[in-house]
């Protein structure tokens, strides 16, 4: 796995994140990513959740679950708040030219929140 910084959108890729995060899982590369950063920013609720994260390499878009997903992982509104520091487990964008990641476990204080815990390994 592949440890870097805190992320943010950024410019145009706000119109691509937003396109990839609607259609499932196939702009995803298959692999596990290990993303650690600062909440800088969260639109939480439906469709999904978004996070803009600042991160070592750079600023870093997440797509965390739907409301009823995160509820059953036990994430609250409130622990995806700006400023919380914390570490995501998922799949990068395979156009590694977009920080762009879907959450599959979010740890916050040494807690794991697993979205998809079937995709867990």
């Amino acid at each position: 796995m592949l440890a870097c910084g805190a992320f943010v959108l950024v410019g145009s890729s706000a119109f691509t994140t937003g396109s990839l995060a609607h259609h499932g899982w196939s702009w995803a590369d298959g692999e596990m990513y290990e993303l650690t950063g600062v909440i800088r920013s969260a639109k939480l609720g439906n469709p999904h959740g978004m996070l803009k994260v600042t991160a070592k390499d750079g600023e870093w878009t997440v797509e965390v679950g739907q409301p009823w997903r995160n509820a059953r992982a036990g994430l609250k509104d409130s622990m995806l708040a700006k400023g919380v520091r914390l570490t995501i487990l998922g799949n990068r964008a395979t156009d590694k030219k977009l920080k762009v990641l879907k959450a599959v476990r979010v740890v916050i204080n040494g807690k794991n929140h697993d979205l998809y815990p079937e995709r867990i390994s």
